[in-house]
């Protein structure tokens, strides 16, 4: 893809059981990308591209079903999914419900569609992005960091209904009663899901001195006090409604 040769590729690999930041202090460790789609030339191209871009990612799985991505994720250990959602007649869409209990690794959907209407439903489901196959080279490893640091990928136009369909019902004074609900503690919690992007819920925990455990009990009455349905859902409609956080 960028005209390294075979010999420079193995010099930017990282040795079994070790990270790029293990063995190069300083150096953040490889977005570990797992790879989905049902097209094995498809799989072929992007694991080249993904591998193009070491030592900034490298490709820890492939699969081509539903079942193969679920039964593979685990010893994967994912980063980020980069998902088709045609897999060979079954829905990928399903699958992105399916991964939230079970990884917290993003989703960032690959589709061949021009659909704003299923790059919204995508979101929605707990996508954290959404890339053309289309697209150039270069775009689709910038969906992939930009998703990696917390950024929802999306066009302009999908983002909007996306806002939109998250306010729909929820005018401005039941919203914020719906924030006044929050306790201290929980307006901590919001602030730092905002601010902390698309980190995992560890970092977040050591970021507010609580474990794990109690994060997400309080993150799971969050979402309750305020009607969403996951993080997706609590940082975009949090973000909309900052002055409310500090209210």
């Amino acid at each position: 893809m960028n005209g390294l040769t075979t010999g420079t590729m193995n010099a930017l690999r990282v040795p079994p059981g070790t990270t790029a930041s293990e063995t190069c202090p300083g150096v953040a460790a490889p977005i570990r990308v797992m790879l989905v789609d049902d097209h094995k030339t498809v799989l072929w191209g992007l694991a080249q591209l993904i591998q193009s871009a070491a030592p900034r990612m490298m490709v820890v799985g492939q699969a081509s079903s539903r079942a193969q991505l679920l039964a593979g994720l685990a010893s994967a250990n994912p980063d980020l999914i980069l998902l088709d959602l045609d897999l060979d007649g079954e829905c990928g869409m399903d699958c992105i419900e399916d991964l939230m209990p079970l990884s917290q690794a993003m989703v960032l959907v690959l589709t061949g569609s021009t659909d704003t209407d299923i790059h919204q439903q995508a979101v929605m489901r707990g996508a954290r992005g959404v890339v053309r196959k289309l697209e150039p080279a270069q775009v689709i490893l910038t969906a992939i960091e930009k998703v990696r640091a917390g950024e929802i990928w999306l066009d302009r136009v999908s983002l909007g209904r996306v806002m939109t369909a998250l306010s729909n019902g929820r005018g401005t004074d039941p919203q914020a009663r719906k924030f006044a609900s929050l306790t201290a503690k929980e307006r901590q919690i919001v602030a730092a899901v905002i601010a902390e992007k698309g980190a995992r819920n560890k970092v977040i925990a050591e970021k507010l001195h609580m474990s794990e455990h109690t994060l997400r009990n309080r993150l799971t009455t969050i979402y309750s006090k305020l009607e969403v349905n996951g993080r997706m859902e609590l940082y975009l409609t949090a973000s909309s409604h900052a002055h409310l956080i500090a209210g």
